[in-house]
């Protein structure tokens, strides 16, 4: 085997190993806002290059992501990824109860132009801190926002440095960044560059600043309640690149949140417990008869039927009072009146059948006042009358009389 042969046969398994292999560990921390971004530049290297080397490479590319083993992600991790000519992101907030749990993520890549595909494992390693999460935490509902557009590295760190500038903390992270979508909000009209709005909790390790708490002033409360918009102090802090709806702002001090325990109660035995794996029963179960079962819901019904159908049959045909039985208990004179009716309409039948129809004046003999002379009508006897017009011209009779008519000078003529 030459060595070019050698080279490409390493060069095919090498990149079979990193298509099936490929991991990359990252280290978030528990209650800090996660984002991973999937890069499109990253995985064109595993597909074909375009016939043309000149040409320029932007397939689109379309990314799946699970839980290893499982067909969706964790239940604090999000994916978006607006077109197949864009990044995706991975982001969410860990919790404490996911540290020291390895999240083993599967990032499979679709390439929409050659419909192959590649496989990534994210490895996720949650880390515990003593800092978090912070004790006083506010959300803010941003309303010309997108959540891909939140998660970018510069807005974010933007929005930070306001609510820094308003707030004045020691530390201050963001949480967690939702979208307005998955709260209940509905789509906005492609017009006017119209957003969906996200909503962001950052939190503190010192208390709500005075202008965070005029969303509490009655006054500001009523104009909410009237759907105004309050009057905020610090909002041309923010109003110069984000627009922030103060009626929807939260804050909540974790340190005065009551905890509630609810009490479950102790599950049954068809119940599976929390952790653990199913065990399916074994295949020495006897076998069931369904005979009875057949005859309960199909012989049953159909003998109900033929009693029903033999019932009605009877009532039928077998309790009929018959004609004769009728006429002896109708009365004599009603028996008279009735067959004195059909004979008359049987009579009336029988002349209708035999009656001529009139002849139109059109077809009587004309009548000439000047001759004396009749006329024959237009057409023979053996024509079907109920077929003609009840008007006819007879301008082209042969034995038609012309009447005389009279000259100026007083002389008739014909």
């Amino acid at each position: 085997m030459s060595a070019a042969a050698v080279a490409v046969l390493l060069g095919a398994v090498i990149t079979i190993l990193s298509r099936c292999h490929a991991e990359r560990n990252v280290y978030p921390s528990a209650g800090v806002l996660f984002v991973h971004v999937l890069e499109r530049e990253h995985f064109k290297g595993e597909f074909p290059p375009y016939p043309k080397s000149g040409d320029a490479s932007n397939d689109p590319i379309t990314f799946n992501t699970n839980l290893k083993g499982y067909p969706d992600r964790p239940g604090w991790l999000r994916y978006i990824q607006r077109t197949p000519l864009g990044d995706g992101v991975l982001y969410g907030s860990p919790t404490a109860e996911h540290v020291g749990k390895p999240t083993v993520i599967e990032i499979t890549a679709y390439n929409r132009r050659t419909f192959e595909t590649a496989r990534h494992n994210l490895v996720i390693n949650i880390m515990a801190t003593e800092e978090f999460p912070l004790p006083y935490q506010a959300e803010f509902y941003i309303k010309n926002m997108n959540v891909e557009e939140m998660l970018a590295s510069e807005v974010l760190g933007d929005f930070l440095g306001a609510v820094k500038n308003v707030w004045q903390p020691e530390r201050l992270n963001a949480i967690n960044i939702t979208s307005a979508l998955d709260r209940g909000g509905r789509v906005p009209l492609p017009i006017n560059n119209l957003k969906e709005g996200v909503y962001v909790m950052v939190g503190a390790d010192v208390p709500f600043s005075s202008c965070l708490r005029e969303v509490e002033n009655p006054h500001n409360q009523l104009r909410c309640s009237q759907e105004m918009e309050p009057v905020i102090s610090c909002d041309k802090k923010f109003r110069a690149q984000f627009h922030i709806d103060w009626c929807k702002i939260s804050l909540v001090d974790i340190n005065k949140v009551v905890p509630v325990y609810i009490t479950r109660p102790d599950p049954g035995t068809g119940i599976l417990p929390e952790f653990g794996e199913y065990n399916p029963p074994s295949e020495s179960l006897k076998s069931r008869d369904y005979f009875s079962d057949f005859l309960v819901t199909l012989a049953v019904p159909a003998a109900v039927a033929v009693v029903l159908f033999f019932i009605l049959g009877y009532t039928m045909c077998c309790r009929r009072e018959g004609v004769e039985k009728r006429n002896m208990q109708t009365p004599a004179i009603q028996l008279v009146h009735h067959s004195a009716i059909q004979k008359s309409t049987k009579e009336l039948r029988s002349m209708s059948k035999n009656r001529e129809i009139s002849w139109p004046l059109s077809t009587l003999p004309v009548f000439n006042p000047v001759s004396g002379e009749v006329v024959p009508p237009i057409h023979p006897d053996s024509y079907e009358t109920t077929s003609m017009p009840l008007m006819q011209t007879q301008t082209n009779l042969q034995n038609q009389i012309t009447i005389p008519q009279q000259r100026p000078s007083g002389k008739w003529y014909p």
